[in-house]
């Protein structure tokens, strides 16, 4: 999955435990009619990935939904979600998601004057 928009707030890396679990969160904003602040947290070696990224830039992170069952002391399960981060990038303002390539406006063409209705070919349509 994947979640696209503006980069609203990067923290800074956190350590926990003794084991030194490292985890880092980025807020991206969406650009749609009702946009969402979706925190996504990155990580032990991924949190390096924020390093290069700041508010305001657009982005695309590619994301897991994580999900764990915890049952507290007094015996009652708690379940708690997550979307974690595996890669981020750069996503240039304006650009369509559609996978075409950009089309050169019909200034840049010039027409073909030298048609000759003379001319034959043995094509039988």
């Amino acid at each position: 999955m994947e979640v696209q928009g503006k980069i609203k707030m990067v923290g800074e890396t956190q350590t926990f435990g003794s084991n030194g679990f490292r985890k880092r969160e980025v807020v991206v904003t969406t650009e749609e009619q009702y946009p969402q602040h979706i925190m996504v947290e990155f990580v032990q070696d991924k949190t390096d990935l924020l390093n290069s990224y700041q508010v305001g830039q657009n982005v695309k992170v590619s994301i897991n939904l994580r999900g764990r069952e915890w049952v507290n002391p007094q015996g009652e399960t708690k379940y708690f979600n997550s979307i974690q981060g595996w890669r981020i990038e750069g996503v240039q303002e304006g650009a369509s998601g559609g996978g075409m390539p950009p089309v050169a406006p019909a200034e840049a063409f010039q027409p073909a004057n030298d048609l000759n209705e003379d001319d034959h070919d043995d094509l039988p349509f």
